[in-house]
């Protein structure tokens, strides 16, 4: 029966729980919406006031050199690669999760010449989706769509006809993590290249991109990395694959000898080919700024934290949830479970809103699906407490069921 006592005892025994003032939180705020945009860190704001007044300002156009502007997108690619398991040298930043998603995809369809089928997840999110049916067509390939429990088989079995195997590491939906290490293996001995969707899982748990084999990988930096809101994503290619590396959207950042201004594309040497256009400069640097917050930091110890963080929540649903019409949508295995869980009912868009309301931050996905995210750099064990039995106090008393929380809202 897990207690506010308990929650508090947990906090005082956390190795991490300094952390939390690296952010500038509101106060008598419960933020447990970090899976979809971080929280802000404390660093952030004076370096972003620094690099508009002082570099930008002063330094004008000689900031690409004087502050190193021109060498950021490798420059921060190398940090997040520490939090990957990626050697430095295979991770870019500066693009839309968009545009890396279809540079990713259409490159590795290109490495597997021949070969018809792009695989993914029916259950992937909407844009992966969209952006495999565009690059699919582009390419000439079909895609089929293949849940991840069965993607191996599906692989032992028709294989050969597989070009690109496409799924989210983590399932954005219910949190469920997937066994990406025995996908990639599946993937690769029917020899198919592998593109992983890290968005869930980049800074929120440990990742082994190099160990594992993984050919290519997405990822956004405003979710666990708290690189702010329509902060660049990143795109890691293994070495083994950059001298034949092919992106379909070639710009002059990603060029050889981009100030020569050639009129013929020649890619730049390794990882930096998969620059593009120039990159959002404030936002870049701004997210360098929050990965401060990993310093010092082994994800070994967030992990151990977040899944601290989701059993202490799926005991609070036990006692105060489950028999309130909640169905815990998440794996209560640790080892099955990402850094969010996610508990259904047939009202979740207003109890959702009736909870923040109270302070209580989540959001809701399709049809009735209410999640909570674990970002364990910043959310204690007490903010567990404080979300599940504020959740059950608005379930009972039937407060979500006032007008003002009934009405649809655009952004969930």
């Amino acid at each position: 029966m897990p207690t506010a006592r308990d929650a508090r005892n947990l906090d005082l025994a956390d190795p991490l729980h300094s952390r939390r003032e690296m952010f500038l939180l509101p106060e008598q705020i419960v933020y447990l919406d970090g899976n979809s945009l971080g929280a802000l860190s404390s660093g952030v704001p004076a370096t972003v006031e620094k690099v508009v007044r002082d570099q930008w300002g002063d330094h004008l156009i000689t900031a690409w050199t004087e502050d190193d502007w021109w060498g950021a997108p490798l420059r921060i690619g190398d940090r997040i690669g520490r939090l990957l398991g990626a050697a430095p040298g295979q991770i870019t930043v500066g693009e839309s999760t968009s545009v890396q998603t279809f540079n990713a995809l259409v490159a590795a369809a290109r490495l597997r010449p021949g070969r018809r089928l792009l695989v993914t997840d029916p259950d992937h999110f909407p844009t992966n989706r969209y952006l495999a049916q565009s690059a699919a067509g582009l390419c000439g390939l079909e895609v089929v769509a293949v849940p991840v429990p069965d993607v191996c088989g599906f692989l032992r079995e028709q294989g050969e006809q597989v070009a690109v195997v496409s799924y989210g590491a983590v399932d954005f939906r219910t949190g469920r993590l997937w066994d990406t290490a025995e996908v990639t293996a599946a993937a690769h001995a029917a020899g198919a290249v592998t593109v992983w969707d890290l968005c869930h899982a980049a800074g929120a748990l440990p990742v082994a991109l190099d160990d594992q084999g993984v050919d290519i990988a997405v990822g956004c930096t405003y979710k666990y990395l708290s690189g702010g809101p329509g902060s660049p994503a990143f795109i890691y290619v293994a070495r083994r694959h950059h001298e034949i590396f092919e992106p379909p959207l070639t710009g002059w950042h990603g060029h050889a000898r981009p100030f020569r201004m050639e009129q013929d594309f020649e890619p730049a040497p390794g990882i930096a080919r998969t620059r593009i256009g120039t990159p959002p400069v404030l936002s870049l640097l701004a997210l360098e700024a929050a990965l401060g917050v990993f310093d010092g930091v082994e994800m070994t110890e967030i992990r151990a934290k977040s899944l601290s963080l989701g059993d202490f929540f799926i005991a609070c649903f036990d006692q105060h949830l489950a028999s309130l019409g909640f169905e815990l949508m998440t794996p209560r295995e640790g080892s099955r479970r990402g850094s969010q869980v996610t508990v259904a009912h047939p009202e979740a868009h207003a109890l959702m809103r009736a909870l923040i309301a109270r302070g209580v931050v989540g959001d809701v996905r399709p049809p009735d699906m209410l999640r909570f995210g674990f970002n364990a750099l910043y959310v204690s064990h007490s903010d567990i407490h404080r979300a599940v039995t504020t959740l059950r106090d608005i379930a009972l008393c039937g407060a979500h069921h006032d007008p003002r929380f009934t009405t649809p809202t655009l952004i969930t």
